[in-house]
């Protein structure tokens, strides 16, 4: 099983190969691009370090949201172009599973935390049973108010990740009352290696859709439709 993923859903642009529970190649840039200008730049890059027909991938697994709305389309338009053009199904992962999933096996909780703006976290919370990821609590968009309160409810230590931690670093130090670490700087931010790695999973389980099909998963509006609600509610 060969698996080529993507993940643009932030700052983060990230392309990856895995073949059968092995990674073969990743690159990952956490800087200020346009991902519509580097990220098929960033698929030739790895395609021809690894001397890979692109006709041999099974599927194109994209991180498929929360996340950056111009990001996650720019990712799905490129999955889906690919997708279509060598006849490959794709494989739509959830932004935040992917993240959790860098952490790998460990007893405690796992919580990543993408910034959303307006004081809110795209996040969920995660375990391990069996060696195998546990969706504890499924992403979503929530306050860092009451994202803490299901933590400190919880009450098992937990590995905090993701770019919302900077942001809210402070904020949690003050309302988290559980025993809580923070994940180094190699597995802290979006991976494609774990988009394909949670897709290899998601391979053998059937849980591929045609290209044509595939749409991400934004969680709550976009701010430019948030306004325009708001200026209609004003007239």
């Amino acid at each position: 099983m060969r698996i080529l993923a993507l993940d643009s859903s932030g700052l983060v642009a990230s392309v990856a190969v895995a073949e059968d529970d092995t990674l073969l190649g990743e690159y990952t840039i956490n800087h200020k691009k346009t991902h519509s200008q580097t990220l098929l730049p960033m698929v030739d890059t790895v395609v021809q370090m690894l001397e890979l027909d692109l006709k041999t991938i099974d599927a194109i697994a994209v991180a498929a949201g929360p996340g950056s709305f111009t990001g996650l389309r720019i990712g799905a338009a490129t999955a889906k172009g690919l997708g279509l053009a060598l006849a490959k199904p794709l494989i739509a992962v959830p932004t935040v599973d992917a993240l959790a999933y860098n952490v790998g096996v460990t007893d405690r909780l796992i919580c990543p935390l993408m910034d959303a703006r307006r004081s809110q976290v795209y996040t969920g919370i995660y375990g391990y049973t069996d060696g195998m990821l546990d969706v504890i609590q499924p992403q979503a968009a929530v306050s860092v108010t009451d994202l803490a309160q299901t933590l400190n409810e919880l009450g098992q230590e937990t590995i905090l990740l993701g770019d919302g931690v900077p942001v809210y670093r402070e904020q949690l130090e003050q309302l988290l009352e559980i025993p809580h670490c923070y994940a180094p700087a190699h597995l802290n931010r979006q991976r494609a290696g774990a988009v394909a790695a949670l897709a290899e999973i998601y391979y053998r389980a059937g849980k591929c859709e045609p290209a044509e099909e595939m749409a991400p998963e934004y969680l709550r509006k976009s701010q430019a439709e948030r306004e325009r609600e708001e200026r209609e509610e004003r007239q």
